[in-house]
C-alpha cells in the first residue's frame, strides 16, 4: 500500500481541543504531564514511579492466558515473552483500551492496537536499554451492551439480538449464532475469508465469557506482535486498588477534583466529555452492575436491595474488592495503579476526557501517562483509487463535502471562467466613484450607496453559484464519480474507521493488512494516514 499523510486539522473531523493538544498550546499545558514526543518519553522514563505489583501482574496475566487455552497457541509465544518481561524493573507498558465490540467493531478498534504495537517498537529503538510492551485493556466491566452488540461490514449491519445485563465481559456468547452466521456470510468465500471465519467461529463458540472470546480474537490477529490482552475484572488486581476505592467512595475526592478541573476547561472553551458523580463506582455481581449512591447515611446500590453502612462498606471492599467497578473517570486511575504504564492511546474524545483527570491522579499520587492520539486511517481499494486518479483528486480533498469537491473540480476543469472576481473588482471601482460623488452632494447618502453595493454583491455571488451549477450539469456524468467515491470511503457520511469493520479488508489481504498498518502508521507524527492499494 502507498501512504499519504495529511494534517488532522485538514480533515475537519477532529475537535479544536484535540488539535490544540497536538500543537502543544500553552492553555492546555497544565492538564497533562509530558508532551507526546520522544523528549516527553525521556522525561517520564526518568521520573516514573511504578506502583503496580509486577509479580501479581505477571501471575494474573499468565493465569488468564492459561485459562483461555492460549498459553500453547501458535501466536502466543511473543505474548508470553512480553508478559515475562513485565517482571523486570526496566519494562513498561503502552496501553490502549476499548469495549468488547463483537467482531472487533469499527476499524478504529484495530487502529488503536496497531498504534500501541508500533509505538512500543519505536520506543524500543529510542530507548534500547528498556522494554515496552503493547497492551490492550478490555473494558470487560462496561455494561453498555447496546454499544457493542453490532458491527457494520460491507454496508450490512450484523446485530446480536440479546437482552443482556451486568458486565459485558461476563456475558456468555452462546446466543450469538445468528450474528455469527450473518458475519461469516458477509465475508464471502474468496481469499482469506475461511481463515477469518474460523477465527470468529472459534472465538464465539468455544468460550463462555465474552471477555475470553475477545481475547482469543485479538490474540489471533495480534498475538504474533506480542500484544498482551488484560482483563482487569480480577480479585488480585482490585486488591491493589482497594485503598483508593474505599477512600474515594467515602471522601468523594474524584468528584471534587474533576469537577474543579472541568470548570477550568469550560473557561477555555473545551467541550467536557464526562462529568464525575459524587461516587464513581458501580457495584458488580454476575448480571448486575449498578451505581452506588450515598443516601441517608447509607451506601445503596441502585435498582437492588443491597445497601451498606460505612463499616460494612469497608469490610465489603476489603473482602470482595472485585465487586467494586470503576466508572469512566476512575478506570484510568485503576489502570495506572496495576500497570507499569507510560502511555495511553485513545481516540479524540478519550484524549479530551483524560485531560479532565490529571488533578485526581495528583491527589492519589499516581503518575499520569503520556496521552497519544491513536492513528487514524482511510483505506482505498484499487477500483476507488482508479476513480480518484481519473478525477485528479488529492487526499485532502476527499474529506470535503461532495458539493465542495464538485465545485472545486468544475472550477479547475471548466473551459469557462466561472468566477466573477474580475468583474466585481471593476464594479467595486465604479462604486467607489459613486460613493465619492454621493458624499460630495450629500454626506448622508454614503450609507445608501454602501447598501446598494452590498445588494449587488449578494446578487453577483448568487449568479456565480448559478454559473457553477450550470456547468455541473454539463459534466454530470463525470461528477457522479464523486458520489461513488464518497459513498465508498465515507459510509453514512462518517469516517470509514468509525463505521466499517475490518473484516472485508482482512478477507482481501489477510494478515498482510495488519502488517501494512503497522508499517505505515507513525504514532508520533500525528497525521491522518490515507492508504491506497
Amino acid at each position: 500500500m502507498e501512504a499519504d499523510c495529511i494534517n488532522y486539522k485538514d480533515t475537519g473531523s477532529f475537535s479544536p481541543t484535540v488539535i490544540d493538544y497536538l500543537e502543544n498550546l500553552p492553555d492546555l499545558r497544565s492538564f497533562y504531564s509530558y508532551c507526546p514526543d520522544l523528549n516527553g518519553f525521556a522525561g517520564i522514563l526518568e521520573n516514573k514511579k511504578v506502583i503496580a505489583n509486577r509479580e501479581v501482574l505477571v501471575n494474573v496475566l499468565k493465569k488468564q492466558y492459561e485459562q483461555n487455552g492460549l498459553s500453547t497457541a501458535y501466536h502466543s509465544q511473543p505474548v508470553l515473552e512480553n508478559i515475562s518481561l513485565l517482571a523486570s524493573g526496566n519494562s513498561y507498558t503502552v496501553t490502549t483500551g476499548h469495549q468488547l465490540n463483537i467482531f472487533a467493531g469499527p476499524l478504529y478498534f484495530i487502529y488503536k492496537i496497531v498504534t500501541a504495537i508500533k509505538l512500543s517498537r519505536q520506543l524500543k529503538d529510542a530507548f534500547p536499554d528498556k522494554n515496552f510492551v503493547p497492551v490492550y485493556w478490555m473494558a470487560s466491566e462496561d455494561h453498555d451492551f447496546a454499544e457493542i452488540n453490532y458491527t457494520n461490514i460491507g454496508g450490512k449491519k450484523v446485530h446480536w439480538w440479546y437482552e443482556a445485563s451486568g458486565a459485558t465481559g461476563r456475558i456468555n456468547p452462546d446466543t450469538m449464532r445468528q450474528a455469527l452466521n450473518q458475519y461469516k456470510g458477509a465475508l464471502g468465500i474468496e481469499h482469506h475469508a475461511d481463515e477469518l471465519a474460523e477465527i470468529v467461529e472459534t472465538a464465539y463458540t468455544k468460550f463462555d465469557k465474552l471477555a475470553d472470546a475477545t481475547r482469543f480474537l485479538v490474540n489471533a490477529l495480534f498475538g504474533q506482535y506480542g500484544l498482551v490482552v488484560i482483563d482487569a475484572d480480577d480479585h488480585q488486581f482490585k486488591q491493589q486498588f482497594a485503598p483508593i476505592i474505599e477512600q474515594d467512595i467515602i471522601e468523594q475526592n474524584s468528584f471534587k477534583n474533576i469537577s474543579a478541573t472541568n470548570e477550568q476547561l469550560v473557561k477555555l472553551g473545551v467541550h467536557i466529555q464526562v462529568n464525575p458523580r459524587e461516587i464513581n463506582f458501580f457495584y458488580l455481581l454476575d448480571g448486575l452492575r449498578e451505581r452506588i449512591v450515598f443516601e441517608n447515611d447509607v451506601y445503596k446500590v441502585l435498582n437492588s436491595e443491597i445497601s451498606f453502612s460505612e463499616p460494612e462498606l469497608k469490610q465489603e471492599i476489603s473482602q470482595y474488592p472485585e465487586r467494586f467497578s470503576p466508572n469512566v473517570v476512575m478506570r484510568p486511575l485503576y489502570q495506572e495503579c496495576i500497570l507499569p504504564n507510560i502511555a495511553y492511546i485513545g481516540g479524540g474524545a478519550e484524549v479530551v476526557y483524560w485531560l479532565e483527570l490529571k488533578s485526581n491522579f495528583e491527589h492519589y499520587k499516581v503518575d499520569f501517562p503520556i496521552l497519544i492520539l491513536r492513528n487514524s486511517g482511510l483505506v482505498i481499494g484499487k477500483e476507488t483509487a482508479s476513480k480518484i486518479a481519473k478525477m485528479e483528486l488529492q487526499s485532502a480533498q476527499l474529506f470535503k463535502s461532495s458539493d465542495e469537491i464538485k465545485n472545486d473540480w468544475i472550477k479547475k476543469h471548466s473551459q469557462h471562467t466561472l468566477n466573477l472576481t474580475e468583474e466585481w473588482r471593476e464594479l467595486s471601482s465604479v462604486f467607489e466613484k459613486i460613493k465619492l460623488r454621493s458624499y460630495k452632494i450629500d454626506n448622508t447618502l454614503a450609507p445608501s450607496a454602501d447598501a446598494v453595493q452590498a445588494r449587488l454583491k449578494h446578487a453577483m455571488d448568487n449568479l456565480e453559484k448559478k454559473l457553477v451549477k450550470a456547468e455541473k450539469r454539463n459534466y454530470h456524468t463525470r461528477l457522479e464519480q464523486v458520489e461513488h467515491i464518497k459513498a465508498d470511503l465515507f459510509p453514512k457520511d462518517s469516517l470509514q474507521e468509525r463505521t466499517e469493520n475490518f473484516g472485508l479488508f482482512y478477507v482481501k489481504w489477510g494478515q498482510n493488512f495488519i502488517d501494512e498498518l503497522i508499517r505505515n502508521f507513525e504514532p508520533l507524527d500525528f497525521k491522518f494516514t490515507v492508504l491506497t492499494e
